[in-house]
Parts: structure tokens; sequence; C-alpha cells
């Protein structure tokens, strides 16, 4: 199924099909989100390490290489690679915003230099390739990287990372309301649940962003 026509949701089920895309590389950037050590730890309680092996699986079986490949073709293509992670300055997480200081799986604690917040190896910054830290959901609250997006005339946005009904969300509703065009990677995204993930790039596509495949997203430049 093309792109022009999966994830729909209800309200874009009889909507005509989008016009292809054209990405000018100087004005786009790929944004990885949150694809940090922490979440591919696997917990010690067994119960909970069963329960959470198909989003380990899709992590390292299809999220991580599909984004080590899609960055190699960004910087071929000469088009902006950017990161953002979930990161506090304070040891104690007092500059955290509320959502992470809740208890249940949202608490976070991440001090910025452990070891736990750095993005995952495979997908380690080249050069000066721009990280933003961020105590939020999403990469445009409480950072400067939509100044930073509008300074370098970008214009489109491709995204990829977790979690899809988290952090991607949010960042990509950001975006859209900024008016940036945001492009979301299906199989370079993953949530908790296959269930979960399929379910919010339904809920965003059409409206706050297009869903691609990595395939299809090569074809558009």
């Amino acid at each position: 199924m093309s792109w022009k026509t999966a994830f729909r949701s209800f309200y874009y089920e009889t909507a005509e099909e989008p016009e292809d895309i054209n990405l000018e590389p100087a004005r786009t950037a790929l944004l990885v989100i949150d694809i940090q050590n922490t979440y591919v730890e696997v917990p010690e309680d067994p119960v909970e390490a069963q329960r959470w092996q198909p989003f380990f699986d899709r992590m390292n079986k299809t999220v991580i290489p599909n984004t080590a490949r899609l960055m190699d073709w960004a910087r071929e293509k000469g088009i902006e690679v950017m990161f953002a992670r979930i990161a506090c300055q304070k040891e104690d997480g007092r500059d955290r915003s509320l959502s992470q200081k809740k208890p249940g799986f949202n608490y976070l604690l991440l001090p910025k230099d452990r070891e736990d917040s750095q993005i995952v190896p495979e997908l380690e910054p080249l050069g000066n390739e721009i990280t933003v830290t961020k105590t939020t959901d999403s990469a445009l609250t409480g950072t400067n990287l939509r100044l930073m997006l509008s300074n370098m005339g970008i214009k489109d946005v491709i995204v990829a990372g977790i979690f899809t009904d988290q952090c991607v969300s949010s960042t990509v509703r950001s975006l859209c309301d900024e008016s940036f065009g945001v492009l979301v990677v299906e199989d370079c995204c993953a949530a908790a649940t296959d269930q979960l993930h399929r379910h919010e790039l339904e809920i965003i596509n059409m409206i706050y962003c297009h869903v691609v495949s990595a395939d299809e997203l090569r074809t558009f430049c």
C-alpha cells in the first residue's frame, strides 16, 4: 500500500490522495528523537523483559538499522541530520517538566552526562550535527530547535525515533503548528506495542504529517 492511502483514520478515509512530495535537501532536516541507551536496556525482571521483548526486537532489528541507513542517505543528499534526547541538566532532575516527574513509565531521571541518557552508538552524531536536550515530550518545547530550524532555512522535517505515541507525536504536532512540513518514517519509529504504534500513526497522518516508509522517502529527492 502506498503512503498516499496507508494509515488513514476515520477523518481521512474518503479524502483525496495527497500530491507528490518533492524535498529540497538544503531546506530539509532529519530529526532523530530519543533513541537512547536507556530504551534498549533489557529489564532485570524476567516478566518485564518478556513483556517488552517485541519492542526490543523492533528496535534492534528494524528501527535502529533503518535509522542508521536513513542517516547515511540524508548525509549523502546534504540533508541536515539533527537529534533530540531526553536529558536533564541537574543531577537530581529538578529541571524536568512535570510529565517526567510523575510516577510510572514516564518518570525519567536522565542526567545529561550519564551513559543511559546518551544516543545509542549505532546512531552517534557526526561532526557538528546538532543535538538538543529536552525534559519535555516535544522536541520544540523548552528548546531552541524551532529557532535553529528557522535560522537554517529548513522548511521540511523528516522524523524518526521513539515513542511514536509520545515524544514523536508531540514533536510532530509542534512542528506542524509551527508550519513545517513533516514526514514521519514509520519503519524508523516504534511505540511500546505495534498496536500503539499503528494507531498513533493513523491519528497524526494527513493532518499533522505524512506517514511514509524509508524506501518511499528516498524517492522524494
